[in-house]
């Protein structure tokens, strides 16, 4: 495992959210990049030696011809196929995806999967330890991009040896990522299959996650950001809850809400009770689920990454950026989704000239869809790889 240097003493609530140093790699493997010359960031400020953690499955070709990379959304990382266990805070987020017969075949394909750059489940993110000062990052990680992000994972491809990509996969954030592995490097990947995304975050997606981060930065335990020592649970797990919260509002859709739970009560509870709906027990739920397991300063960081996702940002607009890429592409989307609405996807679809398929997959899952639907999606990742 690669040494991130001796790190502070973290306590509690705090500890469990981010891959430690010490921790048990699980089945991570882990790269050290730009360790001579630094990875220059998108909006100033650099990082030397950053580590990426990354899952493989399946066996690579002595001529590295069969693989694919698939990319992670927001609080996801490289776990994408798995049981929870040491190492792997939950199980993998794609497992009805990637596997021998699946619609990722891994009895085909080499299948390799990195946790982001800003991330906290081993790959250079604001828990990390800042070699400089031997502390976490914290309020002093760096401004990063989807494009930082992508160019990271542009580096791991060719420390891996691999030149040229069967399929580049990605949705919601990851997406965003495969869109511009897609537009960096034009001629590496046969094939984009990209999920549920964007090529440039709109108003209101920006609003949605400019809300949540201001929710975990108005937390009187946030610290400015540099809260990894301050005691047993003491970090922003309130504002991290209410976050979560309101992306959960966002990632599903009304008819779910609606079918699943109506107003139908918690047992025992009056309607004007605090947490009285069967929804509000759902959203809270989540909101400690995901404190568990996952950084806020992360969250901040690929929120921020994702508003400022722009693939037309000095290339001449979106629909010019789009119309560099070569990569047999197919696109698909959520028809309920309402936080990446289907007309973005239909977006892409249109202004890539090697555009193949489009497909609308019905569902009552809204955003989660794309994770949901196993065998709609399955469907339309077996026909991109025929």
């Amino acid at each position: 495992m690669a040494d991130h240097g001796e790190p502070t003493e973290l306590h509690g609530l705090i500890s469990r959210q981010i891959h430690l140093p010490e921790s048990d790699p699980g089945h991570k493997r882990f790269a050290t990049l730009f360790s001579d010359t630094p990875l220059h960031l998108e909006y100033g400020g650099e990082l030397r030696g950053t580590i990426v953690a990354y899952e493989t499955w399946g066996e690579l070709k002595a001529d590295k011809s069969n693989a694919i990379l698939v990319l992670h959304a927001l609080t996801g990382d490289s776990h994408a196929v798995g049981n929870a266990g040491p190492g792997h805070p939950t199980p993998g987020w794609w497992d009805g995806q990637i596997g021998p017969g699946m619609a990722i075949d891994t009895n085909r394909y080499y299948v390799v999967c990195p946790n982001v750059l800003g991330g906290c489940q081993g790959t250079t993110g604001p828990s990390s330890i800042d070699s400089s000062s031997m502390l976490p990052f914290g309020s002093r990680f760096p401004k990063i991009t989807i494009r930082d992000q992508a160019r990271l994972e542009i580096e791991l491809s060719r420390y891996l040896g691999i030149e040229r990509w069967q399929a580049v996969i990605g949705g919601s954030m990851g997406g965003m990522r495969a869109l511009e592995h897609a537009v960096l490097e034009p001629d590496s990947t046969e094939r984009l299959i990209v999920l549920a995304t964007t090529a440039s975050a709109s108003a209101e997606q920006i609003a949605l996650c400019s809300i949540q981060i201001e929710a975990i930065e108005l937390d009187s335990n946030f610290h400015g950001g540099d809260y990894y020592s301050v005691g047993d649970g003491q970090g922003p797990t309130a504002g991290m809850m209410i976050a979560r919260k309101l992306a959960m509002l966002s990632y599903r859709s009304d008819l779910e809400f609606g079918d699943r739970f109506g107003r139908t009560l918690v047992k025992g509870k009056e309607p004007l009770d605090p947490r009285a709906f069967e929804v509000e027990s759902y959203l809270h739920y989540h909101g400690e689920k995901l404190n568990r397991r996952f950084d806020p300063n992360t969250y901040i960081a690929l929120s921020r990454a994702m508003n400022s996702h722009d693939l037309g940002r000095d290339r001449g607009g979106v629909d010019r950026a789009l119309g560099q890429i070569k990569a047999r592409t197919f696109v698909a989307g959520i028809e309920s989704d309402r936080l990446y609405p289907l007309y973005q996807q239909k977006e892409i679809a249109s202004s890539i000239r090697a555009t193949e398929s489009f497909v609308g997959i019905e569902s009552s899952y809204g955003h989660d869809g794309f994770l949901i639907e196993e065998s709609a999606v399955a469907t339309f990742i077996n026909k991109a790889l025929a």
